[in-house]
């Protein structure tokens, strides 16, 4: 039951996917916002048979990847459902970016497996606090390649919609607060689930406290 349930979130992902390459707002820009979810399944993919993950894990690499997805299609800044958002509260901008960064802090979750899993770390606060501080890293390296990005169109990427900035000159400061506050969220919320699905990984986990 659980691998079909895998397999049904496997093609939730490939038919969001199919979507959003259909007539996106570019394929250039396409491509670029889609590149990490294309990573995420392909590595997935691979390491399925040899390194399973639980699969509140899988939830979480599945929502994080139809989102890039989404994204990728509209451009961050242009999707419609937070625009509609935007226009009926008055904001500044939309905030599917923000959105995203925020959910993209619940990876923590993935990284925290990983981590407990591969190492000699048990659960506590040590194991929480170097997943949180590897998110905050990822976030930082990504903000890292949208300047890249940016440096190296002259600012197209920016005008293309690639950095979803909207004219906030502390856009990348937000994206990784958010991030931040996303791992925090999702550590108090999903932690002892998570320990419970790692409970059941038999010969790989032995549950600890530090």
């Amino acid at each position: 039951m659980r691998n079909k349930f895998h397999v049904f979130l496997l093609l939730c992902v490939i038919g969001v996917f199919i979507w959003s390459v259909i007539k996106p707002h570019g394929y250039w820009l396409w491509f670029a916002e889609a590149l990490p979810a294309i990573i995420i399944v392909i590595i997935v993919l691979a390491t399925y048979n040899k390194f399973r993950l639980t699969t509140l894990s899988y939830v979480i690499l599945a929502l994080l990847c139809i989102i890039m997805l989404i994204g990728a299609h509209y451009t961050y800044s242009k999707v419609p459902l937070f625009t509609w958002i935007q226009d009926m509260f008055d904001l500044k901008r939309n905030h599917y970016d923000r959105f995203g960064h925020f959910m993209k802090g619940f990876f923590v979750i993935v990284i925290r497996e990983i981590v407990v899993r591969k190492t000699a770390l048990s659960i506590g606060i040590w194991l929480n606090g170097i997943s949180t501080s590897i998110i905050l890293a990822l976030a930082a390296l990504y903000e890292v390649i949208e300047w890249i990005g940016y440096t190296l169109t002259n600012g197209k990427a920016d005008t293309d919609g690639f950095l979803g900035a909207q004219g906030d000159i502390w856009d990348a400061q937000w994206d990784m607060t958010l991030a931040f506050i996303g791992s925090i969220v999702a550590l108090l919320l999903l932690s002892r689930l998570h320990n419970r699905l790692l409970k059941r990984i038999k010969g790989r986990y032995v549950p600890k406290r530090d």
